[in-house]
């Protein structure tokens, strides 16, 4: 058999090798650009989804997750960080009641996902992890002004094993309290939320937070920041039923200067009711401690509380230093309180007894020691009972009681300056009037509907012992007090001073701003008991020098502040007499007696009877009172008044005689002598007309007329006169003699010194055969009134 050649198999092992040999690098070079592909692929979208980010379905399966969680929450941006995983940015996290209730802001928080249960849409959140995150709190308040305070350099870690919520740490710095919680909450797959919260209870709440946030943005800490540690428990459904532990500590916490050392706050939450087992600190002078507890279920409160701080710095620096600004407390005062509240209904009822003690402390230059009391408060009555005060002069008791529509205040001892702070404004101003060397003792019982003085009524009695009322002292005082309508009477007083006594009854009257005066009988010094009336009564009258104190009795009112109702009456009896002062003249009355009616800007004088110069005086006047208008009017009436000490008084002629009688009507202004005017009538008897000095020259004269006559006493001068402009004007001046009549008629400028008059001579008897002769003999005076220049007026 021919040979058979195996070529063609060979050609095919060789095909078969040669296509093997290109296969193999072809596909690593097609795996290596799918790798490069996928590695590209990956790191542009790991690129895109760190900056862009998820896609609103991603984020909506991340919200839909955190709510089953038992979270509520939106997220803006949701990316991809190489080394953190998902992270969740810029999110804002709701009420689990209400959604429309932001309750934070958190900047940014990296999702622990299950990948795998994700693709199969299963759970897929194992946990939170928010790292140096800052959380905004955002508090509205009521007029629509949101505050929002920030929780910084927030750190927690939030697990979600099966139906919970386990938070292993979180903690963060909210205003300056480092503040850290740990908890777990049960969350169940049939999980229902709680009915929201009513917009009341929604406010309430984000009032006291918002209250809270304030404070503590007023305090500093020197010492680093305090703690907060909370640690809870509960139902996520039922976080009312949570049972939670928070401790609050601070080594020093400072408000206005205030220093609060060793604070500590311990609070316990379960079942529904709130214990705070320890509150305290301490200051420089002592500590506080309390403790209290509150019922959710009713809505009730307890508390318990001692306190020896230094209560005035503490009141200063929490606004409310003002009622203690005129204490010190040289020992820390000792504060015991135990109270309830209850908060059902719609207003708090709160109720508190306690005890107030301090050993040592000054109300201004006052020093008191032993000052204890008992008190009671339930929001509408105020009770303080057994209230004692001792100071250098004894101990003061006191009792009061406030109370819708009753006011009660019972005071039995020395007062002090310190009961003016509880006094209005007016009776502070009356009260500070008052100097005493030693405090008064008073005994009172005072009834009213409030605190104001104008509804007050009740009795007592007061004493003083040396005591300066607006500036004019008393060496002693007692009486009766009585207060009523916005007044107060002090009833059957007597006063002594130096140089006398005064009984009788006296109201001060705050509603109507008027002093009441009834048988007040005194023999005082008008001028300087006057002040006790009213501060410009002295003025008016101060004229009125009494040689020594007269006999007063004053019945009336007296109104002051523009009041126009006075009407006061004050009878005066001087039997020792008094200087007054007219015309520039100093007329000393042996003895007077009068009434003085004081209306509305007028002084009324009269039966104004006395004794001047051996004679009589009567009169009345009209004073105005009124600023600016001094205008007066008066009538006077003298008898037997002796004519030369008057005459030496105005003119300095001391060797006249006789004794003057006549009446005066008159008006004026002020101390303005010329201004005044007025009318009258006079008759000098029993009196030498020639031995005064105008008239001596008219003697020597008619001496010459008729021999021997002008030897003759000229003992009666009578004369109508007007007054007008410092002119004494009369018509009908006649001078009688024995013998001889002299007429005249002129001017006596009393106010220039000098003169204007004429003279004629009469004659009487058997020399009125010569009366056409006499008629001749006619006479002017002129020049000054103590050197007058008589020549004949015809030749």
């Amino acid at each position: 058999m021919p040979q058979v050649v195996e070529q063609p198999k060979t050609s095919v092992a060789s095909a078969q090798d040669r296509q093997s040999t290109f296969a193999h690098p072809l596909a690593r070079s097609i795996l290596r650009l799918a790798v490069v592909l996928v590695i590209a692929a990956a790191i542009s979208g790991g690129w895109y989804l760190a900056r862009k980010g998820f896609g609103g379905r991603t984020r909506a399966r991340i919200v839909e997750e955190l709510h089953r969680r038992g979270v509520e929450a939106s997220i803006a941006r949701l990316t991809l960080n190489p080394f953190r995983g998902v992270v969740a940015r810029n999110v804002r996290i709701f009420s689990y009641q209400d959604r429309t209730h932001t309750l934070a802001f958190i900047s940014e928080i990296v999702l622990d996902i299950n990948y795998a249960a994700f693709f199969h849409h299963q759970p897929f959140l194992n946990a939170l992890d928010v790292r140096n995150a800052e959380v905004t709190l955002p508090l509205k308040g009521p007029q629509g002004k949101t505050e929002q305070p920030q929780l910084r350099r927030f750190h927690a870690h939030i697990y979600f094993p099966p139906e919970q919520i386990f938070v292993s740490q979180a903690e963060g710095i909210l205003c300056g309290v480092r503040v850290s919680a740990t908890g777990a909450l049960i969350k169940r797959e049939d999980y229902q939320p709680s009915p929201p919260l009513s917009e009341e209870e929604r406010q309430k709440r984000m009032s006291i937070l918002r209250r809270i946030v304030a404070e503590l943005q007023r305090f500093s800490f020197p010492n680093g920041p305090p703690s907060l540690q909370i640690k809870f428990s509960g139902n996520l459904a039922q976080l009312e039923d949570a049972r939670a532990e928070a401790t609050l500590q601070g080594n020093l916490l400072i408000r206005k200067g205030y220093e609060m050392r060793d604070f500590v706050v311990a609070a316990e939450w379960s079942d529904q009711t709130l214990n705070v087992s320890r509150f305290e600190w301490s200051d420089r002078l002592g500590g506080f401690t309390a403790t209290a507890n509150w019922s959710r279920r009713t809505d009730a409160a307890t508390f318990q509380a001692r306190s020896t701080l230094d209560l005035k710095t503490l009141l200063e620096a929490v606004d409310f230093g003002e009622g203690l600004a005129d204490i010190n407390f040289k020992t820390p005062p000792v504060v015991d309180i135990t109270g309830s509240a209850n908060f059902a209904g719609a207003r708090p009822q709160v109720k508190l007894i306690g005890h107030f003690a301090a050993d040592a402390l000054a109300y201004k230059n006052l020093s008191l020691a032993d000052c204890r009391a008992e008190f009671s408060w339930d929001g509408e009555r105020t009770w303080l009972r057994d209230i004692h005060v001792r100071h250098q002069n004894g101990e003061l008791r006191a009792e009061v009681f406030e109370a819708p529509n009753e006011f009660r205040l019972n005071v039995d001892g020395p007062v002090t300056g310190a009961l003016r702070s509880f006094a209005s404004p007016e009776i502070q101003e009356f009260l500070g009037q008052w100097e005493f060397d030693r405090p008064p003792v008073i005994q009172l019982a005072i009834r009213g509907k409030d605190r104001h003085p104008e509804s007050w009524q009740g009795d007592g009695n007061i004493a003083f012992d040396r005591t300066r009322f607006r500036g004019q002292w008393m060496n002693s005082a007692t009486s009766k007090v009585h207060f009523a309508n916005g007044a107060v009477t002090y009833e059957d007083f007597r006063i002594t001073r130096d140089e006398g006594v005064g009984t009788g009854t006296f109201t001060y009257d705050f509603a109507k701003h008027e002093v009441r005066v009834s048988n007040v009988k005194a023999n005082v010094r008008p001028a300087e008991v006057a002040y006790w009336i009213d501060e410009d009564l002295p003025k008016n009258v101060a004229p009125y020098k009494f040689h020594q104190p007269p006999a007063i009795t004053a019945n009336g009112v007296y109104q002051f502040r523009g009041g126009t109702g006075t009407q006061l009456e004050i009878n005066v009896d001087a039997p020792n007499g008094m200087d007054y002062v007219f015309l520039g003249k100093t007329l000393p009355f042996y003895k007077i007696a009068g009434r003085l009616l004081f209306t509305n800007d007028h002084l009324q004088i009269v039966d104004l009877t006395g004794g001047l110069f051996a004679g009589n005086v009567r009169g009345s006047a009209d004073i105005s009172l009124a600023h600016g208008d001094p205008r007066y009017q008066a009538k006077l009436a003298v008898d037997g008044v002796d004519f030369p000490r008057l005459t030496d008084l105005y003119y300095n002629y001391k060797t006249a005689h006789g004794q003057l009688s006549g009446t005066y009507d008159f008006t004026g202004f002020g101390d303005d002598s010329r201004a005044m005017q007025g009318s009258g009538k006079m008759n000098v008897a029993n009196g030498d007309v020639f031995a005064i000095p105008v008239f001596g020259p008219l003697s020597g004269i008619l001496n010459l007329v008729v021999p021997g006559a002008g030897y003759s006493i000229a003992r009666n001068a009578t004369a109508d006169f007007t007054v007008q402009k410092g002119i004494i004007h009369t018509e009908n001046f006649e001078v009688a003699g024995k013998l001889f009549s002299m007429v005249g008629r002129g001017d006596i400028y009393f106010m220039d010194d000098k003169l204007d008059f004429d003279m004629r001579i009469d004659p009487k008897g058997p020399g009125i055969l010569l009366t056409p002769v006499y008629k001749l003999f006619e006479y002017k005076g002129e020049g000054s009134l103590k050197n007058p220049d008589w020549h004949p007026k015809r030749f």
